[in-house]
């Protein structure tokens, strides 16, 4: 099985399946964007509206966190995973980071 094979839902129960529960998986990673559009984000502060290069940088992050969350359940030899959720957090100005988590479970 590859990653991108293993199923990923927010879900309690996968509907026809019945599944032993591996253990919990995460996938981590902080990102940052560069200067340039450090200083693009803060010209529009000013002004208000969406700061596109931050709404990038999270999706970025967000993708990233989920890609290593199906790494770990592969690693762990899961079929799924449930209840998967996600937190973030600013650790400065310009740095996010983005976990991805749940439960792994192996189909019956």
């Amino acid at each position: 099985m590859e990653k991108g094979e293993i199923l990923v839902t927010t879900t309690e129960h996968v509907p026809g399946r019945e599944y032993e529960i591996i253990g919990e998986v995460f996938g981590l990673t902080t990102q940052s964007k560069n200067v340039v559009k450090n200083i693009g984000a803060g010209f529009k502060n000013i002004v208000g509206g969406e700061i596109k290069a931050y709404t990038e940088l999270l999706t970025e992050a967000r993708d990233i966190a989920i890609d290593r969350l199906r790494q770990n359940a592969l690693d762990m030899g899961a079929d799924a995973v449930v209840m998967m959720r996600f937190d973030s957090d600013s650790i400065s100005a310009d740095m996010e980071t983005v976990a991805a988590y749940g439960t792994a479970v192996k189909f019956k």
